[in-house]
């Protein structure tokens, strides 16, 4: 099962393996710095991102400063864990860092998001969707299976579809004076969302029928 396993329980990662991610977690290591204080400077970095977006409507290159709000918090996210984990240094509320920090994280981020693409309402959706997306996953959990990160639309990818978002949302309102590319980016986060809370709700029930 794998419920009572907390590395079966770890969001699989291909960047923790890449060099630049060692470097920068033996830097924090040499200071003192916990992995809770990472988590909430991930908050920070969304919030900054959030702003950006709902600026975005003063000039196109806000949304990219958007984009990087994202990606900041998730190097966070990816930070906190490897300082944890492999630096050693995990504590008794590290759980709740864990998962609190990135519910916030992606409701500001969506919902601002959803303000800039004058879709307030598909942000909300989008939020809405994430939040029981990682309900859920934990959900599995409390029954005793491994916590499925599986997609099609996980956090990770949901991030990665809104900073190609506001990338192209910048390029094209200084290139075609059009705003489509974030409606479009928040759209397929919403669907693809609902569809993994769909394929994640088909597993556990599997995973149920089998065990019983």
């Amino acid at each position: 099962m794998g419920g009572d396993d907390p590395l079966a329980n770890r969001r699989p990662l291909k960047s923790r393996g890449t060099s630049w991610a060692r470097i920068a977690t033996n830097a924090l290591l040499r200071t003192k710095v916990t992995p809770n204080q990472v988590s909430v400077v991930g908050i920070f970095f969304a919030v900054g991102g959030a702003w950006a977006f709902v600026e975005a409507w003063r000039a196109p290159w806000f949304s990219l400063l958007g984009a990087l709000g994202i990606q900041l918090r998730l190097i966070c996210n990816l930070l906190d864990g490897l300082v944890a984990v492999e630096g050693g240094r995990k504590s008794a509320y590290g759980p709740l860092y864990n998962e609190v920090p990135d519910r916030i994280e992606d409701s500001v981020l969506l919902i601002a998001a959803g303000y800039a693409a004058g879709c307030l309402w598909l942000g909300f959706l989008a939020a809405l969707f994430a939040a029981v997306c990682a309900y859920v996953r934990l959900l599995g959990g409390t029954f005793g299976f491994a916590q499925d990160f599986r997609g099609p639309m996980a956090k990770q990818q949901r991030m990665a579809a809104l900073t190609a978002g506001a990338v192209a949302a910048s390029v094209e309102a200084y290139a075609a004076g059009t705003h489509y590319a974030l409606p479009v980016a928040l759209a397929l986060i919403a669907a693809g969302t609902l569809l993994t809370i769909t394929l994640r709700l088909l597993r556990i029930g599997a995973a149920l029928k089998a065990a019983g």
